[in-house]
Formats: structure tokens, sequence, C-alpha cells
């Protein structure tokens, strides 16, 4: 059995990556889960190149294993259709090795899952509290307590922990946008390329999955907890005289499986993303709102960092310093990127006629390498940093 054990709370993409990169260096992992199963049902999620290059680090192939991913380079047009810029596939492959990948996110869920022993997800088991101050850190769930070399957190944007452990923090803020989201089966006409249409204070976007299926999602300008009694109506109302195929594919929109969230953010930043023996990862770290697509993007790097980190199972590394130079070597770069998330937001959910003309024409007028230049730091700015006290052992697929 492995020398050194981890908790981790929250199956979620985050949770579940950071459980199979340590698993892989030979530590026990034991992910504890307050559902009862892994969600059935869930949308799209854009891989891009940063996840991609992490999820190799791993030794873990999230296109292959959640299915055929299909090229997600996401252009902008304007409700009657123009474009206002074109993503080019073979320029985003040139530049990054690939393209922002699209896939189904329940479908990479229960692969990362598959790929863990099947002792590892305790489901019905919720991580109320940590003691991470000892030689040992003692995770109380729901179904008993657990003895852990390290606890990570990893309950998202409303995380429990992160609130028990900063009560001073200011915590969530609303952006002042809501979404929908929906997965279309693969029984209507075939979607356009990845795109993304502005309006005034609402979005619509479309993103080609495998086997025909499609990813839709909607967002509009509400107040926080606005909930319309019949929500495709209400978005017929706001989109259904956009460009095609934007009513066809409304009118597909099934409210059974329609989920609708209230977007949010950090209103700032964490002091640290540790505490003893426990670390923050993904939402419950630096939760961003989702408009640079970098919020599971950043929970997939975090996952690579921190097992990196960590070492293997049987080694002597001490964990608190491991989780110490995580915190510092994420803290910067995440929430740099959720700043930037909130600030596209803001211009993307602009309302007045005169200030959404500004928006478009800028949009318009930014040539397509200085579009792909403000892509950089996020694409090729992920990198493993320096081990305390040397590099050491790595990754197992680290280049």
């Amino acid at each position: 059995m492995a020398g050194r054990h981890a908790v981790v709370a929250g199956a979620g993409i985050g949770g579940l990556a950071v459980a199979l990169a340590l698993h892989r260096q030979g530590w026990r992992v034991t992910v504890c889960e307050r559902a009862e199963r892994l969600p059935e049902v869930g949308a799209g999620i854009v891989l891009a190149p940063n996840a991609l290059r992490a999820f190799d680090l791993i030794g873990f192939d999230a296109t292959r294993a959640a299915g055929e991913a299909v090229p997600a380079a996401m252009g902008l047009r304007r409700p009657d259709g123009r474009w206002l810029n074109r993503a080019d596939t073979a320029g985003l492959r040139a530049r990054y090795g690939r393209p922002p990948l699209a896939v189904h996110r329940t479908a990479l869920t229960a692969a990362l899952a598959a790929a863990l022993p099947g002792d590892a997800l305790l489901f019905g088991a919720a991580v109320t509290s940590v003691d991470g101050s000892g030689a040992a850190a003692v995770a109380r769930t729901t179904a008993g307590d657990l003895t852990a070399d390290v606890v990570i957190a990893a309950d998202g944007i409303h995380s429990r922990l992160r609130r028990r452990s900063f009560p001073d923090h200011p915590g969530l803020r609303y952006s002042g946008e809501t979404a929908w989201r929906t997965v279309l089966p693969a029984d209507g006409p075939p979607a356009p390329a990845a795109e993304e249409t502005w309006g005034p204070g609402c979005r619509f976007g479309v993103v080609p999955l495998a086997d025909g299926r499609v990813y839709a999602y909607a967002t509009a300008v509400v107040p926080e907890g606005h909930r319309p009694a019949d929500p495709r109506a209400e978005l017929l109302r706001r989109h259904g005289h956009w460009h095609r195929p934007v009513p066809e594919l409304l009118d597909r929109f099934d409210p059974a499986v329609l989920l609708q969230h209230d977007l949010y953010d950090l209103a700032a930043p964490l002091p640290r993303y540790h505490q003893g023996r426990l670390a923050w990862l993904g939402d419950a770290a630096h939760a961003m709102t989702p408009n640079l697509g970098q919020g599971g993007c950043q929970a997939v790097e975090d996952a690579a960092v921190l097992a990196y980190l960590l070492g293997e199972g049987d080694a002597d590394t001490d964990p608190e310093a491991a989780l110490a130079a995580y915190s510092a070597a994420r803290l910067a770069r995440t929430d740099a990127i959720r700043v930037r998330a909130r600030r596209a937001g803001r211009l993307a959910a602009v309302r007045h006629p005169w200030a959404v003309a500004a928006r478009d024409l800028a949009v318009r007028a930014v040539p397509e390498r200085a579009a792909l230049r403000a892509l950089d730091e996020l694409f090729s700015g992920f990198r493993l940093p320096e081990r305390p006290g040397g590099p050491g052992p790595r990754l197992p697929h680290a280049a």
C-alpha cells in the first residue's frame, strides 16, 4: 500500500485530476463526494491548450478518454450575423501545438473516475472540516473521519472549507449575469463551427461536440436569482430574432435538462491557497467567471502543479512545504486570469447602444495576429515550478 494518503474533497474535474495525478505517483487517494454518484447531466467544456498540456503531464489523454474531441476555435458575431472576428483553427494549432478541444463535461469526469482505483471514490461523503495543523491531517466527513498526509479542497465555487478557513474573506461577488447551458442531442441539423454572438447585455454560444451533439449556452444581464417561469420562452424573446441557427437551436432546448447558474467570482484573491496540510484547488481557490473558458483549465493546471510538488508517495517531501510552494506558484497566475475574465465579461455585457457599437468596432479592429498574441499568456503561460530543495523526480509524463 502506498506510504502516503491524500483526501480530496470534491469529484469535479480538478478533484479527480489531482487524485489521478497523485495515484500515478504512488499515493493512496480518497475522493470524498457529497453526491451519491457522478452527475449524469451537464454541459460541454472547452479544454484550452494549457489544460491539454497539464493533462499530458498527468499522463491522461482527456480527448481520447472522453470520446472524440472537436476543435473549438471560437469566432464572434453580431445578432445580425455579421462577423466581429473569426478564429483560425490552423493558426491556433501552429502557435500552440493544438487548438482548444471541446468535450462533454460528464464524459470527462467519468473517464477521470474510471482511471482511479475502484475504492478511491467515496460517494455520499461531504468533507465538513479539516484539522491540518498537526503531524497528519484529519478530514471530518459525513461518513466519518479520515486521516491523511494532505487534504485537498476541490469542493467548488461555494467551498465550505474555504469559508471555514477564511471567515473574513468577502467571498463571492455576483457578476451581474446569469447563464443557461444545455447539450442538444444529435438528432437535428449539424451545428456550425464554434461561435459566440454578442448582443446588448446578452450572449449566445454554440460549440459542436462529438457524435453530432451541440453544447449551447446563453447569458443575460439580470438581477441575481432571476429565474423565469418559462426559460425557453425568455431565451426566445431575447435571442429568437438573431441570425440562424440561433432560433432553430433554441427551438430544440428542453427545459428539463436546461441548467441555469448565476455567474460569480471571488470578490478578492485568497491570501494563500494552503493552510497547514490543507490546500485549495480550482473554483474553491480562485473562482472565476467563464468568460475566458479557463475555470476548468486552471483547475487542471492546479492538479498538475500540486501533484508535482507533493512528489511520489514514498518520497520524504515535506507536505507543508510542498503546499506552501504550490500556493506561491499558483496564486499570481490564477488571480490574474480571474481579473481578466471579469473584465472580459464586463466588455461582453455592455447594454447601451453606443457602448455596444463601440465595443463591436473595437473587436473588429483587432488584427488576427494581435488577437492570438492576447492568448499567449493563457495558452502558453503554464509551466511547472521548481520544487523546494531542488528539482527532484518529475511527474511521470513531464518532459
